[in-house]
């Protein structure tokens, strides 16, 4: 392997020895083969196996992956192993310019470039205490909720609430926390960051990591891109960005008023996804998938808040106070979370660069102490998505260098207070409702 997770053509399975065909992108796009590193691969019957799903693997079939490979896997060692079977042929470097984006070719050297200086500087190695001490911010205030509600159960309201709130903050704490880890962030073994990950996603917050992962990769490999993004798939509730709004009015679909749903969008989505949707859809994938050791960590989540609740409050209470907490912590992740892509492009994949297609669907939130908190550093939006294996604490040192290289080809690098992000999920769904009226009544 090269430095900065380039493929080494040296390597066993890109050794000249072996015979490969020289393809041309037409045809390479015609059978939906996978381009990394000018090296062309048939993903068709190995995207069924892909650890991240077959769906992932599919969404770049025919483009080249090359800036996607190289920022989801931190192990190149052991996926190289899996290309030489798979491998058929390689395409020559700048035969077939994308007629889209006429600089990609160099937008990619450079972000490679930045990726092998980030590398360089250290800014993928994770600071452990820093995890360490979010870890014990869990365990702590979960257990300061526990002895709250054994002491006065629904008895005193400022106690009861006092423990909700630290319920809450555990909840949407370790959503940002069990997501480091997701992204292989933080340890350098693969299966310790999925271990850690099901300890916190499963034990404590009672949700599936294979679940979590299947669908957050693939927003990270398409983000805003529509049948692509899962984050973005909001059926006929919502109509966002300015391409489906305009379909759906031509069509003359209206299942609701679409142009008042920067209103209703605040009572529905906020406090419903969490407590509802993702359990249905968690039920869903675990009995689809049999994912039965899933199940076994989400029952130690089940049991926990049996044994620290029920006691206190009965089993009704138990239930109503699991509720109680969803409600608020869905408030929290839709707002950390939508302030950052909501706003921004939502198109039909165009097969831009990685470094584009990040940037023209992310946006970053102002720096703060607060900020980083609520958030999980994730005000960091557009480090995030170009670099989704660095360990968060470092994004704001990357930051720069990421500002340099969107000024030196000419892409929009945005940045918002925590009060403009929050008016503009308003603002693009008024305008994108505005956009179905005036189609719909055409």
């Amino acid at each position: 392997m090269g430095k900065g997770g380039k493929l080494d053509r040296n390597d066993p399975v890109h050794s000249s020895d072996q015979e490969v065909k020289v393809l041309k992108w037409e045809e390479i796009r015609q059978n939906k083969w996978v381009v990394i590193d000018n090296m062309v691969y048939d993903v068709s019957r190995f995207s069924r196996k892909h650890p991240g799903g077959e769906r992932l693997m599919l969404n770049h079939a025919g483009q080249d992956a090359t800036d996607a490979f190289t920022c989801f896997h931190t192990d190149m060692k052991k996926v190289r192993k899996y290309l030489g079977p798979i491998l058929i042929g390689r395409v020559v470097p700048g035969s077939d310019v994308n007629p889209n984006e006429d600089t990609k070719a160099e937008l990619h050297n450079d972000f490679q470039n930045l990726k092998a200086l980030a590398e360089k500087k250290g800014l993928f190695k994770a600071n452990m205490t820093f995890f360490m001490l979010h870890f014990l911010q869990l365990i702590i205030l979960d257990l300061v909720a526990a002895y709250l509600i054994h002491k006065s159960g629904y008895g005193n309201w400022l106690t009861y609430s006092l423990a909700v709130a630290c319920l809450v903050i555990v909840q949407a704490q370790a959503g940002w926390l069990q997501h480091d880890f997701g992204h292989l962030s933080v340890f350098k073994s693969n299966k310790m960051n999925h271990f850690v990950q099901n300890i916190i996603i499963g034990g404590i917050m009672g949700f599936s990591a294979d679940w979590w992962n299947y669908r957050h990769y693939q927003h990270h490999a398409k983000p805003n891109t529509i049948k692509r993004d899962p984050d973005i798939r909001f059926g006929l509730l919502y109509l966002i960005g300015k391409v489906v709004p305009i379909e759906f009015g031509k069509k003359k679909i209206g299942k609701l008023p679409y142009n008042l749903q920067q209103f209703y969008f605040f009572f529905t989505l906020p406090p419903l996804l969490i407590p509802i949707y993702f359990v249905i859809e968690t039920v869903y994938f675990l009995v689809k998938k049999r994912k039965l050791h899933e199940i076994m960590w989400i029952s130690i989540y089940l049991i926990r808040w049996y044994a620290m609740f029920v006691p206190s409050l009965g089993l009704l209470g138990t239930v109503k106070l699991y509720f109680l907490v969803r409600f608020f912590e869905s408030f929290w992740f839709v707002w950390s979370t939508q302030m950052s892509h909501l706003p921004m492009t939502i198109d039909y994949d165009k097969d831009l660069s990685w470094f584009r297609a990040q940037l023209i669907s992310t946006c970053n939130v102002e720096q703060s102490t607060f900020n980083d908190w609520v958030s999980g550093h994730l005000n960091f939006q557009i480090e995030h998505h170009l670099f989704p294996t660095m360990p968060r604490h470092n994004y704001h040192l990357i930051a720069p260098e990421v500002k340099e290289l969107c000024k030196k080809h000419n892409i929009e690098y945005q940045c918002k207070t925590m009060s403009q992000a929050t008016y503009d999920i308003y603002k693009c769904l008024k305008e994108s409702g505005e956009m179905w009226y005036d189609a719909y009544n055409m």
